[in-house]
């Protein structure tokens, strides 16, 4: 079976939509069958292993399965910049990556389009790719697109934002995020274990919210309890308020970063990374542009606006 049949009756994300996005129908996602991409480049911003010598070869998929009120891809994830790829074209992309030095494939919120991806993939290994393939994702995946998922990815990169169901409805659109997202965490530990230097294994990062520490809490004993010896954490600072949708509009303050740091410790959480405090906004990107990043994180390969 053509793996975007896959698409008639679409329950590939954890919304199961049940809409036929084969005949046009877009469902919560925005998106049809086709597989639409906004930029690929070299990233040298992502967390030491991933990096290489090369950068990470991030794929930016358009579309999204979650409704993150403050979103730094929003342009992108809600405001439809990209544009249709074919598999030939896919597979072109992750080999041109691959030519220019790229460490691996790097797959950004792809978690509503994982049949294209899958197919898009195998045409690349067709050609030559050789590489690993990284799925980064906001970790609500279903156990369906995991499955299909499984035997190509070789590191996943999934975010835990939170455990509470409050804050998954106001800012994620997805009460029921906690359930997914942490079921969801354990089936990639399932599938990777863990490998020296991330070669293959799992990466769970966690975006600290300011004025929601107690949610950081959380995600943190939880990452003590379930992942601890099995996953890397990344703990990641650089929340922006957009003013967009009631997104709270605050920076994460130094007190609060100690205090965070003092739960590392305390849950014996060694093995990972953390972000230096970060404000400002000057880092956001912008997929307008032919580089989306700055020169000094980005070397861009491939744009939405690029002909086809």
């Amino acid at each position: 079976m053509n793996i975007h049949d896959l698409y008639t009756n679409c329950r590939y994300c954890p919304r199961a939509c049940g809409v036929d996005r084969l005949a046009g129908v877009r469902g919560f996602c925005g998106e049809s069958a086709e597989l639409r991409l906004a930029f690929a480049g070299l990233h040298l911003g992502e967390e030491p292993p991933l990096v290489g010598r090369g950068g990470s070869g991030t794929i930016f998929v358009s579309g999204c399965n979650l409704g993150c009120i403050f979103c730094q891809n929003y342009q992108i994830s809600s405001e439809r910049m990209g544009r249709a790829v074919s598999d030939g074209e896919f597979a072109g992309i992750c080999l041109d990556l691959q030519n220019r030095g790229a460490a691996n494939i790097n797959i950004v919120t792809g978690s509503h389009a994982a049949p294209a991806i899958v197919q898009g993939l195998a045409a690349a290994r067709n050609e030559g790719l050789h590489i690993p393939i990284l799925w980064n994702s906001s970790g609500y995946d279903s156990p369906a697109a995991l499955e299909l998922l499984k035997d190509y990815v070789d590191v996943y990169l999934p975010d835990l934002k939170t455990l509470d169901s409050g804050i998954a409805a106001k800012f994620f659109n997805a009460p029921d995020y906690p359930h997914v997202a942490a079921q969801a965490i354990l089936k990639m530990i399932e599938y990777r274990p863990l490998a020296q230097d991330l070669a293959r294994g799992v990466m769970i990062r966690h975006l600290i919210l300011p004025a929601f520490l107690d949610s950081t809490r959380a995600v943190l004993r939880w990452f003590a309890d379930h992942a601890q010896g099995r996953a890397l954490l990344s703990l990641m600072t650089q929340y922006t308020p957009m003013r967009r949708n009631g997104a709270p509009e605050c920076f994460l303050n130094e007190r609060d970063y100690e205090t965070v740091l003092g739960w590392l410790a305390e849950f014996g959480i060694e093995d990972g990374f953390c972000q230096e405090l970060v404000t400002g906004s000057d880092w956001l990107p912008d997929f307008g542009k032919a580089n989306p990043f700055s020169s000094e994180l980005s070397v861009p390969v491939w744009h939405w606006r690029t002909p086809p």
